[in-house]
């Protein structure tokens, strides 16, 4: 029987010393979550509408929507969004990358290129986050945002509005709003 080469014993020992070193380390496979593995219930091309009293407030779509039950709430991919006032009249519209819907509050949050269009007169609000209180019937952010309306350029570093964008409260605002003429003295 003939003995194995040098080379080939150097190659087996070698290989057996880093195969017993990689697995002495601890290193373990890698495992992703994401979220379509861990929702109760993914819903493609999902339209829903939130009602208060009867009456619809908002229209809810997008591309994709995980649900969790525990949490009582969506992550939305593609996000668009239609507010209605109290009569059922469309007074906006939202669009974002994606968003978080808690049904049982009726709060919302859209993130990633988050753009508001105000019905009508084409009022304009973007920024990276914003947020929809029902309880309080209020949008706002902390991040910072640009406005545009009829007469108007506002930016800031964060606000507070109805969804009409008709009264807005900004922090650290600055731009343009009209012009007005002082009294004489």
């Amino acid at each position: 029987m003939r003995k194995p080469s040098i080379f080939w014993t150097i190659l087996v020992l070698t290989s057996l010393v880093l195969t017993s070193f990689a697995c002495s380390n601890g290193a373990k496979p890698t495992a992703t979550i994401t979220a379509a593995d861990t929702a109760d219930q993914v819903l493609i091309d999902m339209n829903h509408y939130v009602t208060n009293d009867g009456v619809v407030r908002a229209r809810v779509r997008a591309d994709t929507a995980f649900f969790y039950q525990n949490t009582q709430s969506a992550e939305m991919r593609n996000v668009h969004i239609t507010f209605y006032d109290t009569d059922g009249r469309e007074t906006s519209t939202l669009t974002a990358r994606e968003g978080t819907y808690h049904w049982a509050s009726g709060d919302m949050e859209g993130r990633g290129n988050v753009v508001v269009v105000g019905a009508g007169d084409g009022r304009t609000l973007k920024s990276e986050v914003m947020r929809y209180k029902q309880a309080t019937n209020q949008v706002s952010s902390d991040q910072p945002f640009v406005f545009d309306g009829p007469g108007r350029h506002i930016e800031g570093q964060g606000f507070t509005s109805d969804p009409d964008f008709k009264n807005v409260t900004a922090l650290r605002p600055r731009g343009t709003s009209g012009h007005f003429v002082l009294p004489n003295q």
